[in-house]
């Protein structure tokens, strides 16, 4: 008996360590590990200080990496009681460059937010279509123009992927950065079922559903209570 419970304690701590990795820090633990295109940011700390969960789908090529995740939306409550988003979700993608064999530059990194319209253009795509999007940061401010960003995916051939190519001018540095980062056909796959999944998420509709549904359905369990009550049947 003492020699089972030895074992299952090993075996147990082998499991352990195998489906739950430590934090992931770069493309190499991410190969090591069997998940080179799924990085999560596990750090025990920062969830149990911040409470909050971050995870980031990453794609790492030759000369760049691109990794995606939902910024969920930001909500403000009104005088009347009622929330109304105040800041809508995105799903922000971020660039960074290559620096060596599967080692990149965190520091010279570059964002774009797709908004709910734009992950639908994204995840609409036909095997031969491509799209394009012109994005100025600093919009409708005295800074407007300074720095232009474009996300243009196009098709790969016959392969089924795309390349998604971001170009960042910025006129104040007189300098443009480009990322090029090709997408397979599985990995593209995997990036039009989440942001699917997440469409509805930054729009804020599951924060609207959600309670008529949770309150829909303690209707139903109180209706079937009073219908399947006995003493209720017989005191009638």
């Amino acid at each position: 008996m003492l020699k089972l419970c030895r074992l299952f304690s090993s075996s147990r701590k082998e499991l352990t360590g195998k489906f739950m990795p430590e934090k992931i820090v770069n493309c190499t633990d991410a190969l090591r590990l069997g998940c080179s295109n799924l990085q999560y940011s596990t750090g025990s700390t920062d969830l149990m200080n911040s409470g909050r969960t971050y995870a980031e789908f990453s794609i790492y090529k030759g000369k760049a990496a691109l990794s995606m995740a939902p910024i969920l939306p930001k909500f403000t409550k009104m005088d009347s009681g009622i929330s109304r988003v105040d800041k809508r979700g995105v799903v922000l993608l971020k660039f960074m460059p290559a620096i060596g064999t599967r080692k990149y530059d965190w520091e010279k990194k570059q964002f774009f937010a797709l908004s709910a319209i734009e992950v639908g253009s994204l995840i609409s795509l036909g095997p031969t279509e491509s799209c394009e999007f012109f994005h100025d940061p600093s919009m409708k401010s005295s800074l407007e123009g300074q720095v232009k960003k474009t996300l243009t995916v196009s098709p790969m051939g016959n392969d089924g992927g795309y390349f998604f190519g971001l170009n960042v001018l910025n006129s104040v540095e007189k300098k443009t950065e480009r990322f090029s980062v090709p997408v397979s056909k599985a990995e593209f796959a995997v990036i039009r079922a989440a942001c699917g999944f997440v469409l509805p998420h930054i729009m804020g509709w599951d924060q609207v559903i959600r309670p008529q549904m949770e309150s829909s359905n303690n209707n139903q369990v109180k209706q079937r209570e009073v219908k399947l009550d006995p003493d209720f049947e017989w005191g009638r």
